[in-house]
């Protein structure tokens, strides 16, 4: 282990070592606020300053067991050792250098999903459906909640477009890597011959932005107020409920008409508003950062191709890590937990890599 990365361990370890004790004075147990905040830092870096304390006692048992080759009749034990307590200490290191890894601070957050048919026609709608029921099953996997914020039907079925907020734990974290291209190999209801058609559909994945993530100047904005569109009849509707807000500085445009309140429409046009202001700052993050590696899990890039979705041979190739894997109907359904594991672990990998290159 390097010098700079063990005082910075035995700095940390200090800094548990202190909170600690200030966890047990009277006076700032007394202080809810204060209390709360210290016991936060201190269960963040227990497991770091855990895994160092199991690095160090290897360490020393390495040490240990390498003196005692000097030793004939304890050589042979020591031999025996000395492979075994070695990958132990190599296995811990990457595990500490894993745990001092920036966390992201939007893992935790919820998201907001948007969905849009590509290439393809009514094809790319159905497809836009399919994805949508899939995010779906696999938030009720996890117990999350989806609400939709608005939605756009094709007229053979599926949609346009479609939003929804997901609500969760880790919610990020898990789903931030889905955003992209996602193409489709299958062989249309609507087709006659059996031809096998390719058609897209992109996925947006943005944490829900809170008012102080995003600093939005109202002067900043345009906001019109018109009828929602509807299926005619009684649907039609004779009020200006549907509110289009223009982020002037970004070109930003957002509209919500899926409430029959204004009031509620233009909160939810907000909503949509910070969330992609904020994935705004994070692909441009993203972009610096691929700049400088290899590799990547992929740049946030909305063109970028991501998936392969072949109905005939039954296959999913997610083409960021080379990952193919059967059972699409299980997919469909919700079944992401393999790939987005690999897609966490490679982006992971990714980063220790950059972090041991600086």
């Amino acid at each position: 282990m390097q010098d700079t990365l063990r005082a910075k361990l035995e700095s940390i370890s200090e800094r548990h070592e202190e909170l600690g004790e200030m966890l047990c004075d009277p006076e700032i147990t007394q202080d809810k606020h204060r209390f709360l905040a210290l016991s936060r830092e201190h269960a963040e870096i227990s497991p770091l300053v855990t895994a160092f304390s199991e690095y160090l006692q290897v360490e020393q048992n390495l040490a240990e067991a390498e003196e005692l080759l000097a030793d004939p009749d304890m050589r042979e034990l020591a031999e025996a050792d000395i492979p075994v307590l070695r990958e132990q200490r190599d296995t811990l290191e990457v595990k500490v250098q894993k745990l001092l890894l920036p966390k992201d601070p939007n893992d935790s957050k919820n998201v907001i999903l948007e969905i849009r048919a590509g290439a393809g026609g009514e094809e790319a709608a159905l497809f836009a459906a399919d994805l949508w029921r899939m995010y779906t099953r696999f938030a009720e996997r996890h117990n999350w909640t989806v609400e939709t914020l608005g939605f756009s039907e094709a007229s053979a079925g599926g949609f346009k477009e479609i939003d929804g907020l997901i609500k969760g734990k880790e919610v990020y974290a898990h789903l931030k890597f889905e955003s992209g291209a996602h193409r489709v190999q299958r062989v249309p209801t609507t087709e006659s011959q059996g031809r096998i058609h390719t058609s897209t559909a992109t996925v947006a994945i943005m944490p829900e932005a809170e008012e102080v993530d995003v600093d939005i100047n109202p002067k900043d904005l345009e906001i019109q107020v018109m009828r929602a569109s509807g299926s005619g009849g009684q649907h039609v509707n004779t009020t200006d409920s549907a509110v289009r807000i223009t982020h002037v500085p970004s070109g930003i445009a957002v509209r919500s008409e899926q409430e029959k309140s204004q009031t509620k429409n233009r909160e939810i046009a907000m909503r949509l508003l910070r969330a992609r202001l904020l994935d705004l700052e994070i692909q441009k993050y993203q972009a610096e950062r691929a700049a400088h590696r290899r590799g990547q899990v992929g740049t946030g890039d909305r063109s970028e191709k991501v998936r392969t979705y072949n109905y005939p041979q039954d296959r999913i190739t997610d083409h960021r890590i080379n990952l193919t894997r059967h059972s699409l109907p299980d997919f469909m359904n919700g079944d992401l937990d393999d790939v987005i594991a690999a897609l966490r672990a490679s982006d992971e990998a990714d980063r220790l890599a950059e972090a041991q290159g600086n």
